[in-house]
């Protein structure tokens, strides 16, 4: 029986699940906490139990019976969510610095390290100035060992990818770091938000293809010879050495495995799939059994990326999700900062539960209260007060009401903890939901003493008692997943709320979720499509949820376990557009490697139309795919000819070719080192 083998690194936990490679039926299924220090750890553990389950129950596949393992993560999205990721330096090249500080557009930049290269190209793809290939060098030569990733945009990059492609050249043959290119990631214009989105993509390329290389090996470890593939942010998968040389492809593929594994579980063709894990919440819509794509980019916390990928809402809120109390009004607040929960510290490390004891006895630094931080890492090149502070916490999480207490720099030591859990050299610790969830007696699997004493510190800030405020908190995570939903939907038509600054839409909701405001307006909200929730807490919360929506709710079998089975059922797609616009005489066809000029549109297709098709064909064995299928659409778009009747001109068309494969199933010969291959190139032929 061939079996297929899903895996899926999220920022909590660790998942895995062998399904019947022939039938789609789940064998047995496994969590394990992710343990992001050593993510082999995490990745074994759940790999481990899951065989264990199989064998259990008389199904236990030999590791040869594995014909294929299939990888998720949503490590990407959680690091964007949290505003964390590697040094990168990010190069444009034809940008007006001045129009960019004038506009106010720095932030969106994401990084500060921003170089201006001379350069780029105009609407038709034409160079408006050389390349300073002399500056390029330059600054490859100043930022080699300080940054670990580099993104390129150039302006038109999209029309003319030239000097990108250059530029790339010139930084892995000096420095051999990796370089993200923006025209790799989108062909659609707008200057600012495409360097935005390299940016992001850039500095999260070290961190994703360190757990490629960790899943490899684990693999390898364990005899499984399996082809390892890796789900894509549209749903679809690539081979890993595909993904290892352009992991910019694998953003958002936790959330699009789970819609695709929600999809296969529940086996609806229309639905809001709901995924909540522990730092985020994933929501995307089905129609017609397909997750929809959002082809101008998906929004990931406050960014709104140009990558296109299962249309997907993402928000800052999960079962590990940080909760506070609003001075203001003495309500908790969740997220958007993950914490490890105070239950499942206090069983790794017992004297947490002392430390919380003294802090109730004390009833000092109550905004404090509960909060935990712990060291991750210790790198070689740290100011010294950094490493003194990381090696104090090296052996044990230290309360921030006892740093403050012990160290002289008092309360201004929160700003250096802050910082180093930016740099994720530090991880924070504190109640959460699922603290909340032990406390009601809804989750038993860590210390729930621990896990009352926060309850007990945060409900004196909010008035109330423990289990009144994991009420509280309960109610709220439902009430954020109605507002999620709502903003959602409301966003798919075109209208997207600020529930912060709109007052009357903040205020109508508030009406819709609490029957008795005391207001002469009732309002009530229904979605017209039912709920298939995903995730291992969604019981405790969606219920309540679908009852605010007015909605049908299904909460399919190894619902905890979906997004490693979104990551073994789909397969290869790879996609390629080209941009045809008139020219002077001509028709200026847009490729991957630059532009082409023909003078009749139709012959233009034709020559295209066979080499792109070689072309994608070779890129979706590359990314993995056995044998591939070409589909060709053609939108040709025209205006009015400015004359009165009904006359048109030609504007442009787009062409966009799509190769779909199941995915090749022979066995990889994988050596002794993880040195990935060459990087595969969009060269035409």
């Amino acid at each position: 029986m061939p079996v297929a083998l899903g895996i899926d690194t999220g920022g909590t936990y660790t998942d895995a699940v062998l399904v019947d490679h022939s039938t789609g039926a789940i064998l047995a299924g496994a969590k394990s906490l992710t343990t992001h220090d050593d993510l082999a750890a995490g990745i074994t553990g759940a790999m481990d139990e899951a065989f264990a389950a199989a064998a259990a129950g008389g199904q236990a596949p030999a590791p040869e019976a594995i014909d294929l393992v299939g990888l998720s993560t949503t490590l990407a999205t959680n690091a964007i969510v949290e505003d964390q990721g590697t040094e990168i330096c990010l190069i444009l090249v034809g940008y007006d610095s001045g129009l960019i500080r004038n506009r106010g557009f720095q932030d969106a930049l994401v990084t500060r390290d921003v170089v201006y290269i001379r350069g780029g190209h105009d609407g038709q793809g034409e160079e408006t100035a050389p390349l300073d290939e002399d500056a390029v060098r330059e600054v490859a030569q100043e930022r080699s060992g300080q940054v670990q990733a580099f993104a390129v945009s150039a302006y038109f990059g999209v029309r003319n990818p030239a000097h990108e492609l250059r530029v790339r050249e010139l930084i892995e043959s000096s420095t051999g770091l990796p370089v993200t290119c923006g025209h790799e990631l989108t062909s659609q214009l707008d200057s600012v938000r495409r360097a935005t989105t390299t940016a992001l993509n850039a500095r999260l390329i070290p961190m994703l293809r360190e757990l490629i290389q960790t899943v490899r090996a684990t693999l390898r470890q364990r005899g499984i010879r399996a082809p390892l593939m890796i789900v894509k942010g549209d749903g679809s998968l690539v081979q890993a050495e595909w993904a290892m040389q352009r992991p910019i492809e694998t953003i958002l593929s936790g959330p699009a495995a789970s819609v695709v594994g929600a999809w296969h579980l529940a086996g609806r063709r229309d639905g809001w799939v709901v995924d909540v894990g522990g730092t985020t919440t994933d929501i995307a819509v089905l129609r017609h059994g397909r997750p929809r794509l959002d082809a101008a980019g998906a929004r990931v916390g406050r960014w709104r990326t140009m990558i296109e990928t299962v249309d997907v809402h993402t928000a800052g809120l999960g079962g590990d999700s940080h909760v506070r109390v609003e001075r203001d009004t003495a309500m908790p607040v969740l997220g958007p900062r993950r914490a490890i929960p105070l239950c499942q510290l206090a069983a790794i490390h017992p004297d947490v539960t002392n430390e919380l004891r003294r802090q109730l006895e004390a009833r000092q630094h109550l905004e404090l209260g509960g909060v935990f931080t712990l060291a991750r890492r210790l790198p070689p090149a740290l100011p010294p007060r950094d490493r003194d502070l990381l090696q104090a916490l090296d052996s044990r999480p230290r309360s921030l009401a006892w740093l403050v207490d012990r160290l002289p720099q008092g309360l201004l030591i929160l700003r250096q903890i802050d910082r180093l859990e930016y740099r994720q050299l530090a991880q924070r610790a504190g109640f959460t939901p699922t603290d909340a969830l032990h406390v009601l007696g809804r989750f038993s699997r860590w210390n729930t003493e621990a896990a009352r004493l926060g309850a007990q510190l945060l409900a004196m800030q909010a008035g109330c008692s423990a289990e009144a405020f994991c009420h509280l908190v309960v109610e709220t995570f439902a009430h954020r997943l109605v507002r999620e939903l709502a903003t959602k939907a409301l966003s798919d038509e075109g209208t997207v709320p600020d529930w912060e600054l709109d007052t009357t839409a903040s205020a109508l909701l508030h009406r819709a979720l609490h029957a008795d405001s005391g207001s002469m307006l009732h309002c009530t909200l229904q979605l017209q499509d039912p709920i298939v929730a995903v995730g291992a807490p969604v019981e405790a919360y969606l219920p309540r949820t679908a009852e605010h929506l007015r909605t049908g709710l299904t909460i399919p079998e190894h619902a905890d376990v979906a997004n490693a089975v979104g990551a073994v059922v789909k397969g290869v797609v790879q996609r390629l557009r080209v941009l045809i616009r008139p020219h002077d005489v001509f028709y200026r066809f847009h490729l991957p490697e630059g532009v082409q000029d023909f003078v009749d549109i139709e012959q233009g297709i034709e020559r295209t139309t066979a080499s792109v098709t070689r072309h994608l064909r070779s890129l979706a064995r590359q990314a993995g795919a056995a044998h591939a299928e070409i589909q060709v659409t053609r939108e040709d778009r025209t205006a009015p000819d400015g004359y009165g009747g009904d006359g048109r001109v030609f504007v442009e068309s787009e062409l966009v070719y799509t190769a779909v494969g199941g995915p090749g199933l022979q066995p990889v010969q994988v050596a002794g080192s993880t040195a990935p291959a060459s990087p595969p190139r969009n060269t035409m032929p």
